[in-house]
């Protein structure tokens, strides 16, 4: 029996890889979500709430018994108009949902992997400047700032472009995670495979569901036929059936990563192996990431 863990798998490209998994030989999906369902065994979860995240990683270690997890797939994640929000942990929600509980639930999760599972983080290429993607890219992987941008003194001071920061340096966060969790003796010895993904922009997901109407609408008009030809013209964009079953290829193995590559891109429905941005190359960025972030969710380093 194959045993795959996810978050994200409700709605868009998320629910596509879902169903793949779900029609695996023998294989059992645990979906956390905040609502039900008809996939796999769902178990609530709120990635807004650190404490549902260990309640969820409870459940389904005690639903496992002593069954190993194959593949953990984290791809929830959230974009907002604004960096005002704050979960009841007191954090940033982008940072907080993006990242932080993401960090939490694989801490939690790590020893229940069998030996050479698959984890996968979904990123975004707007972490790297050189997308010119139009979201304002990341200048920092601080996960204090990030989790207090109060305390940034050098934030944007204009909502909106704050909030297209605290989401893509959230996606920086996810290919530093890969690269720091990766390099751990651990899971060398484990044989563990982990990949950052980018899936492109694809449109008609439930990841607009915060932005203001205009916004929302016309992220969902995209995601029909209609955006069809800008899928053609721009290689960034793709179709939420083939980002779905990209993201079920890497989960089930069919897909698997060259010799030291941990980040991955879909790019005009062709996944491909390119460098991730400078910031993200760096090992001494991605140990500290993992250290503040251990340290902000409760976790001893």
């Amino acid at each position: 029996m194959s045993t795959f863990v996810m978050t994200g798998g409700t709605s868009g490209f998320g629910a596509i890889a879902a169903k793949r998994l779900t029609q695996w030989d023998d294989a059992r999906l645990f979906l956390g979500a905040r609502r039900p369902s008809p996939l796999g065994e769902s178990i609530p979860l709120d990635l807004a709430n650190l404490d549902s995240v260990r309640a969820f990683a409870r459940s389904v270690r005690e639903r496992l018994a002593d069954a190993p997890i194959d593949a953990l797939l984290l791809n929830a994640g959230v974009i907002l108009s604004d960096i005002t929000g704050r979960t009841v942990d007191g954090f940033e929600t982008t940072f907080a949902v993006n990242h932080l509980a993401h960090h939490l639930l694989l801490r939690l999760l790590l020893p229940a992997l069998a030996d050479e599972a698959i984890v996968v983080l979904t990123t975004s290429g707007t972490h790297d400047p050189a997308t010119r993607a139009a979201l304002l890219p990341p200048r920092h992987a601080d996960a204090e700032l990030l989790a207090h941008p109060e305390r940034d003194l050098h934030r944007d001071t204009r909502p909106r472009k704050a909030a297209e920061h605290a989401y893509t340096a959230s996606k920086l966060c996810a290919v530093l995670t890969a690269r720091a969790l990766s390099e751990y003796a651990d899971v060398k010895g484990r044989h563990l495979t982990v990949v950052a993904y980018c899936p492109g922009q694809v449109f008609g997901t439930g990841l607009a569901k915060d932005l203001p109407r205009p916004m929302r609408t016309a992220w969902s008009l995209l995601g029909t036929p209609l955006g069809w030809p800008l899928r053609r013209l721009n290689r960034n964009l793709n179709s939420r059936t083939a980002a779905g079953n990209v993201l079920a290829d890497l989960a089930l193995g069919a897909a698997a990563p060259p010799n030291g590559r941990t980040y991955a891109a879909l790019r005009r429905g062709c996944l491909t192996w390119p460098d991730p941005s400078e910031l993200a190359r760096s090992d001494d960025l991605a140990r500290a990431l993992w250290d503040d972030s251990g340290r902000l969710v409760g976790l001893p380093n």
